[in-house]
């Protein structure tokens, strides 16, 4: 059984979660909590092409709001790389989606994220 720190490749997808994460990020009272917010929606909705696009969507506007500039190239990177990772299948699962981590290395799911997943998902 995986721990909640472990990628859930295998998990059905929670729209209402991911909807969630995302508004929670738009209303978020700093920067630093919106990013984890959009993270966790990047964990959530990362197999799934229409939330993945609509997540680093989310990623870049935050990063031109706060002129991440190097941030909103990766984003951009990103939303290009999305459509390829899921016509190869090549998603690094647990990945946050943020432009300071490889865009193909799966990675085991932070705590504090995987803590505002659950508190999505109603857990």
């Amino acid at each position: 059984m995986a721990t909640s720190t472990e990628p859930s490749g295998n998990r059905p997808f929670d729209s209402t979660a991911h909807a969630q994460l995302i508004q929670s990020a738009k209303t978020a009272v700093s920067v630093d909590q919106a990013w984890l917010y959009l993270e966790a929606a990047h964990v959530v909705g990362q197999l799934h092409i229409r939330p993945h696009l609509q997540t680093h969507a989310q990623m870049f506007n935050l990063s031109i709001r706060t002129r991440g500039w190097s941030e909103a190239v990766g984003q951009l990177f990103r939303l290009a790389l999305v459509p390829l990772g899921h016509l190869s299948g090549r998603l690094p699962l647990g990945n946050p989606g943020r432009s300071t981590v490889s865009a193909l290395e799966p990675l085991p799911v932070r705590p504090e994220l995987a803590e505002l997943i659950a508190r999505a998902r109603g857990r």
